[in-house]
Order: C-alpha cells, then sequence, then structure tokens
C-alpha cells in the first residue's frame, strides 16, 4: 500500500512504486519540522496550486497535492507539470540560504531543474537534479550574475531517489555552498549581487518551460543570512 492514497488513478500507479514502505520510513517527521525558523526566515509549504506565499501562481499541466501522515506536498510529473509566480524571494539579500524539502522520482528526465528564480538584470539562482539510469541522483546548484557564474556539481556523490531530502545552498556574499540533509556537497567563490525585487520564481521547471521536474516539493524556505551548517534542515 502507498503512503500517499490519491482520488486519481494515474497518481496511484505513477507513486505507488516509488513511495512504498521504504519511502514512508524516510519520510520526514512532525518533529523534525518543529524547531523555530531562523530570524527573517520565509517558508512556503506547497499543499494548493491555488496560492502560494500570498501570490496565485502561473500553473502549468496539473501538479498534484499528496497527501501522507506528515502532510502535504505538490507533486510534478516530470513533463509537463509546474508553478511560476511573480516574485523573487531573495530580493535585498546579501547573504541568503535557500532550503528545499524534495523527493525525487526514478525514472524521470536526466535532467531536471526544480526551482529557478531570475531577476530582471539576468541575476539567477536555480536548483537541479542528474538521475542517473539507475536510479541514483546527483545535486547541481547554479548562480550566475553576468560573466560571473559558478556551478556546484559532482557526479560522485550520488544519492538514491524515491526519498526525502533537505537541499540547501548558502550564500554568504563571496562563497557559494550547496549541502544535502546538512552534508557539505560543494563550495566555491562567485561574485553574485543582490538580486532585484522584479522577476520570477519557479518550481518543478525551468523559466523557459524546459528541464521538467519528476517529484515531490513540500517545502521551499528563504533566510535572509548565510545559515550555519548545525542550523540547517535534514531528513534523519
Amino acid at each position: 500500500m502507498s503512503c500517499f492514497p490519491f482520488s486519481r488513478l494515474v497518481l496511484v500507479s505513477m507513486l505507488a512504486g516509488a513511495m512504498g514502505l521504504a519511502g514512508c520510513a524516510t519520510s520526514p517527521t512532525a518533529a523534525e519540522s518543529a524547531p523555530p525558523l531562523p530570524a527573517g526566515t520565509v517558508q512556503w509549504k506547497l499543499d494548493n496550486v491555488q496560492s502560494v506565499a500570498g501570490q496565485t501562481p502561473e500553473v502549468l499541466g496539473s501538479p498534484q497535492v499528496v497527501s501522507d501522515a506528515t502532510g502535504k506536498a505538490l507533486g510534478f510529473d516530470g513533463v509537463k507539470d509546474g508553478l511560476i509566480l511573480p516574485v523573487v524571494p531573495l530580493a535585498g539579500m546579501k547573504a541568503f540560504t535557500v532550503e528545499t524539502l524534495i523527493y525525487p522520482q526514478s525514472g524521470g528526465p536526466t535532467e531536471q531543474r526544480y526551482l529557478h528564480t531570475e531577476d530582471t538584470a539576468g541575476d539567477r539562482l536555480t536548483f537541479e537534479t542528474r538521475l542517473m539510469a539507475d536510479g541514483q541522483w546527483a545535486l547541481d546548484t547554479f548562480l550566475l550574475s553576468g560573466r560571473n557564474q559558478l556551478p556546484l556539481l559532482d557526479m560522485t556523490k550520488l544519492h538514491p531517489a524515491d526519498r526525502w531530502y533537505w537541499v540547501a545552498l548558502r550564500y554568504d556574499g563571496t562563497t557559494m555552498t550547496s549541502f544535502i540533509n546538512g552534508k557539505e556537497e560543494g563550495q566555491g567563490a562567485v561574485a553574485f549581487p543582490v538580486m532585484q525585487d522584479k522577476g520570477q520564481i519557479s518550481l518543478g521547471v525551468r523559466l523557459n518551460k524546459k528541464y521538467w521536474f519528476k517529484g515531490l516539493i513540500r517545502e521551499v524556505r528563504f533566510s535572509p543570512a548565510a545559515l550555519p551548517e548545525a542550523e540547517l534542515q535534514r531528513v534523519k
């Protein structure tokens, strides 16, 4: 029996194999989300498609609300599902941490973008995955500003799909670092300016409507500081 009951048969068949008893065991518990948010942190819980952070998103395809005992998430099919919002959550932040609670599924595209924010100056942040044929994936995070850019991708650091992960990108004003479940994945120096307040953010797909994500997104957090490793969220 799947951990996630669905009213639509297509979602039952899509998730039943990926979210069996092993998936339940690695689901984040309510206790893991209990600590108070860091000062200034904005928390987005993705539990519907009508409103995210008080904004009405452009809905691409038909992302589905998925429920289990620990809460709700939005499911994206890796083909046509996504959300686009007319906001730049990192606007005005000299340093920041973005944390995402995701469930990458096996059987999706090789290259996937599940979060992409970009302002009108073209400054960009993305969270991406690289999915292998054997169902493992690698994290690819990216900052871009003009000629300054830094991708953090290490194909030797692979993780099994079909379970929950907290994935983070931290920028302290000079150095970008990526994490999975509080453990560093990569680091490098890059110049990245304060983002403007005009622009967009997409979830489940790149802003140009390519590189679709197959999996679930439960929560996204934007903190106006480079959080220490001990304060990062993790699935235990």
